[in-house]
């Protein structure tokens, strides 16, 4: 137990904390919205092919990417709701939405509703990336919360691999029912963990630092106690007055909440948030069965689209190994380093997927085509997937933290939808292994941007990281 001296900062001793079980278990109940992310990203992949409504042009791309339009209005309209109401209301409506647009879907009487049921779906995936990491920020110790926040990209990783191994065992147990009971299974499943994630979540803390922000001194004094933290009212507004008098004296943002600092933190946020979706990541793993299906063979749409269903649960299952690499790594080398050599390998590995799929043919095609895909998967996972994640978790201040990590969530979601419903022409025009090396070319802009742009802000509190952004923008002559 850590008890917080009288006149003590009852931050400072929060981010010294050792992470506890209760810490951990806190995270992976803030996180299981990623697992939905996931989830209900993925499994459209794999019911695709089965869904019995004749849907064409918009409507059918809408069906693949609908999710990711939906998250980017969510995303931005949970920023001031976050501000305004606290993180876990938001986190525990956004379970409630998941569970049902997953019901909605298993359930869906025609392809109106199940446009509507995605779209809601996507309400809640936006909701939730623009909020988790950000709760996660406020109350881990600097010094592990690079590991805590990436657990939100590792249950991403695992709700795409969850999402293709469920469709695996319903398509191989029914093969028979695919286009009538199988596809709304893959579909409505989600709502199991849905419905668990907004039962727990009702159980869960309140942000110390929001409560804090709000005046909330008797809550905030609970929410401490139970992240180990034990300090008196006095010390909670004690802090809270020493937070705001170095926000008048440094940045005046009692007064002006957009500072250049902050600013300029949103727009790295933003970039490298763009840069993460349109190198392709989510090419393999939302057309995964589609593209690489045929190269394996298989008979009939429904074997063929089983074929394709195991060669994308290899990829997914790649893409959960490699994030816990960056679980490991992430506050040991850092933001900027991991993200430098993620970019480079995604790079590399999509030439290499290139030249499997332009110049060779037969067996030769897809073992280099899967060591291309696989590291092109594992780069991104190591060193892309989560920092971008992490980041916008821990660059805002607590007062702008929810808008300004809602705008980012917002412009991901936008790009990601940009990216899948622009790639189908894209492909027919130019070919996949074009289109790859077209990726290689922007993952080398992307590693030229973050190597000018982003700061190493491991180790850092998420105040000090604010300062870093300050100092960055202010003029040359006026840097301390």
């Amino acid at each position: 137990m850590t008890q917080v001296d009288t006149g003590g900062n009852v931050l400072a001793a929060l981010d010294r904390r050792v992470p506890t079980s209760f810490i951990w278990s806190l995270t992976l109940l803030a996180t299981i919205g990623g697992f939905l992310f996931g989830y209900d990203t993925a499994n459209i992949g794999s019911a695709l092919n089965f869904v019995p409504y004749s849907l064409t042009g918009f409507a059918l791309g809408y069906l693949v990417s609908g999710a990711s339009l939906g998250a980017a209005v969510g995303a931005i309209l949970a920023g001031p709701l976050t501000d305004r109401l606290g993180r876990k209301s938001l986190l525990v409506a956004d379970a409630l939405i998941y569970a049902v647009g997953a019901i909605l879907s298993g359930v869906t009487p025609n392809a109106a509703v199940l446009l509507f049921a995605r779209t809601l779906i996507g309400l809640a995936i936006g909701a939730d990336s623009a909020i988790a990491t950000a709760y996660i920020a406020e109350y881990a110790p600097s010094n592990r919360r690079g590991s805590l926040s990436m657990l939100q990209q590792w249950m991403i990783t695992v709700g795409i691999l969850v999402a293709y191994l469920v469709a695996l065992v319903i398509l191989l147990a029914l093969p028979g029912r695919a286009g009538t009971l199988d596809w709304r299974l893959i579909l409505g499943l989600g709502a199991v963990p849905a419905i668990i994630g907004l039962v727990l979540r009702t159980r869960m803390p309140e942000s110390p630092r929001w409560l804090m922000r709000k005046g909330r001194f008797d809550a905030a004094q609970a929410a401490f106690a139970r992240l180990n933290v034990h300090a008196s009212v006095a010390d909670i507004e004690r802090t809270a007055r020493e937070l705001d008098a170095a926000d008048e004296q440094q940045q005046h943002q009692r007064r002006r909440n957009w500072t250049p600092g902050v600013k300029r933190a949103l727009m790295v946020v933003c970039v490298f948030f763009i840069f993460q979706q349109i190198t392709g990541i989510n090419v393999p793993l939302y057309y995964g069965p589609h593209l690489l299906g045929p190269l394996f063979g298989g008979g009939g749409k429904v074997g063929s689209t089983i074929s394709g269903v195991e060669v994308t649960a290899i990829m997914t299952a790649v893409n959960v190994l490699a994030t816990y690499l960056a679980f490991r790594w992430i506050d040991r080398f850092g933001r900027r380093k991991l993200a430098i050599g993620g970019y480079t390998g995604m790079g590399i590995s999509a030439l290499i997927a290139a030249a499997g799929l332009t110049l060779l043919a037969g067996t030769w095609e897809i073992v280099v085509v899967m060591i291309g895909m696989d590291a092109f998967i594992a780069a991104f996972a190591v060193g892309v997937g989560g920092t971008g994640w992490l980041i916008q978790g821990e660059v805002f201040p607590t007062a702008v933290r929810g808008q300004a990590a809602a705008i980012g969530a917002t412009v991901d979601w936008l790009a990601n939808f940009a990216l899948i419903e622009v790639f189908p022409t894209w492909q027919a025009a130019i070919g996949l292994g074009w289109v790859m090396v077209c990726f290689a070319g922007i993952c080398l802009m992307a590693v030229l941007f973050v190597g000018r742009f982003l700061p190493e802000t491991k180790g850092h509190s998420v105040e000090e990281i604010t300062r870093i952004f300050e100092r960055q923008a202010a003029p040359a002559g006026a840097r301390a």
